[in-house]
C-alpha cells in the first residue's frame, strides 16, 4: 500500500516556545481543554482491505494537543475495539481523576463495558448531542487529517497486519512527533504535551 505524506517538515525557528504558548491559549476554547489530560476525544474510522472487507480504527486523542494516545485496529466493531484503545491510552498517560471523555452516541461508547471502564478510571463521558455537528469537531478533525494524508484515493490495505504496521508508522512516528499543526502554533502534538505548562526560557 502506498502511504502519502502531505508536505515536508518546515525549518524550525526560535519562535517555537512562544507559538506553543499562543496555541495553548487558543486551545482553551477548543473542546474545553486547557491542560493535556482534561479532555480526550474518541472516534472510529473505517479502512478498506484488499479482501473486500473492512477494518475499523479506534483512536483516542488529547483535545489539548491533538496527540493520539491510544489506538487499536480490528475487523470487528465490537466494544473491545474502543476498550483496547482506551486502555492503551490510560497506560501511556496515567490521567488524573476527572478526565472528560468525548465521543459520539455509538453503541460502543454507551455500552456497559465502557461505562464500567470509565468508572474504574475515574473518568466521565460527555457524549455528542443529537444533531449538533460542532460536538464532533474533535473526531472530525482527526479523520479529516488521516484519510487525505495517509490513504491515497481508493487505496486499501492488503490485510489487517499491514494496516497495523502502516498505522503505527503514521500515528506513532509521523502524526504525533513530526507533523506540524497550524492550530498548535506550528508545533507537533508531542511538543505541546512535553512543553506544558510552557515554562520555557
Amino acid at each position: 500500500m502506498l502511504c502519502s505524506r502531505v508536505g515536508t517538515r518546515p525549518l524550525r525557528t526560535a519562535h517555537t516556545a512562544s507559538q506553543a504558548i499562543a496555541a495553548a491559549n487558543k486551545l482553551a476554547t477548543w473542546a474545553a481543554a486547557v491542560a493535556p489530560n482534561q479532555v480526550w476525544g474518541g472516534d472510529i474510522t473505517c479502512l478498506a482491505l484488499a479482501t473486500g472487507q473492512w477494518a475499523y480504527l479506534a483512536c483516542w486523542r488529547k483535545a489539548f494537543s491533538r496527540r493520539v494516545v491510544g489506538w487499536h485496529v480490528s475487523k470487528s466493531l465490537h466494544t473491545d475495539l474502543i476498550l483496547t484503545a482506551f486502555n492503551r491510552a490510560v497506560a501511556l498517560c496515567q490521567p488524573p481523576p476527572g478526565l472528560l471523555v468525548h465521543a459520539d452516541r455509538g453503541r460502543q461508547y454507551t455500552s456497559d463495558a465502557f461505562t464500567a471502564l470509565l468508572d474504574r478510571t475515574q473518568a466521565a463521558a460527555r457524549l455528542s448531542r443529537l444533531g449538533n455537528p460542532y460536538d464532533k469537531a474533535l473526531a472530525e478533525s482527526g479523520r479529516s487529517t488521516l484519510k487525505p494524508e495517509f490513504l491515497a484515493r481508493g487505496a486499501c490495505f492488503a490485510d489487517l497486519e499491514e494496516a497495523r504496521l502502516e498505522l503505527a508508522e503514521y500515528l506513532d512516528h509521523y502524526y504525533n512527533t513530526q507533523r506540524l499543526h497550524a492550530a498548535l502554533g506550528a508545533c507537533t502534538p508531542l511538543e505541546i504535551d512535553l512543553h506544558y505548562p510552557f515554562n520555557l526560557p
